[in-house]
């Protein structure tokens, strides 16, 4: 949080917000944010249900009042799981919880449950800590919008850790690291993007997110002739995915980020070698 505070300072117009899942969920870190300040909003998936200064329970506590209403979101699809409709009712509550230090923190507990999900499915349930006090049902929905954008970090840092392997980069020193995560990060964040506008607009345009060299380089590797207008952008990233290592079979659903990050090294190794001809023989020099 020392860190967090120092990136808030820089950026005077921007409120950060901490988002984590159930591992997030640690008293220590709870208090270390507050004795600082809050110098960022944390916000996290409660993993205990803990036992508050009166001898009652947390997540109990929260529901005991009338809900506040209900939200209506669609789930992306997930392993052997298509995508569905979730609605889910909503609690919150501003309470106190023990800081582990013999005092008492204040936080909102945030639960959604989900009503009459589909059979065979589990219904989708959220037990929600955070900092920030929520004074109506539009702030409660914020928190957790805050909440269902985890994935899309993860998705991120999956990216970052097992598709550009920043993990197995063996640099001399923390200069260099930081520079090497500074191009990955950017990568990352446009594979992440590929991944995501392939699952929710499979039909936009690839021109509208890689160059002309790019979604025919992918076609051009495969030995397959390009089609004369941009294909869909889901076409060309289960092309490039393919140059990866993704075999593309109707049973094999969406390619991931590493077969995509495999393949796209590929097509941006072979757009960088055209562009090195052309300006070879705009020089008139020779491209052989």
């Amino acid at each position: 949080y020392e860190r967090i505070g120092e990136m808030a300072q820089t950026l005077t117009d921007t409120r950060l917000v901490c988002v984590g899942d159930r591992e997030a969920d640690i008293v220590e870190m709870m208090r270390r944010a507050r004795d600082l300040g809050h110098p960022a909003d944390w916000l996290i998936r409660s993993k205990h249900n803990r036992t508050l200064p009166d001898g009652s329970k947390l997540w109990a506590q929260t529901i005991e009042a009338t809900p506040l209403g209900e939200i209506e979101f669609t789930l992306a699809a997930r392993t052997a799981e298509a995508a569905r409709v979730v609605c889910q009712q909503i609690w919150a509550r501003a309470l106190s919880i023990p800081d582990g230090a013999g005092g008492q923190l204040t936080v909102t507990c945030v639960v959604a449950k989900e009503t009459n999900p589909p059979a065979g499915c589990k219904a989708v349930q959220w037990h929600l800590l955070t900092n920030r006090m929520a004074s109506d049902f539009a702030e409660v929905v914020e928190l957790i919008d805050w909440y269902r954008c985890r994935w899309e970090i993860e998705t991120f840092f999956n990216v970052l850790k097992n598709g550009c392997r920043v993990e197995a980069l063996q640099l001399g020193s923390v200069a260099k690291l930081e520079l090497a995560l500074a191009v990955y990060m950017v990568v990352a964040w446009r594979l992440a993007r590929l991944v995501r506008l392939g699952r929710t607009h499979p039909d936009l345009s690839a021109s509208a997110l890689l160059t002309e060299a790019e979604w025919k380089g992918a076609y051009i590797l495969a030995k397959k002739k390009p089609p004369t207008q941009p294909p869909t952008i889901r076409e060309v990233i289960r092309q490039i995915a393919m140059l990866g290592g993704f075999l593309g079979r109707k049973c094999d659903g969406q390619p991931g980020v590493k077969s995509l990050w495999l393949g796209f090294a590929r097509v941006r190794d072979f757009v960088q070698g055209v562009e090195h001809m052309r300006l070879l023989q705009d020089a008139g020099g020779s491209c052989v």
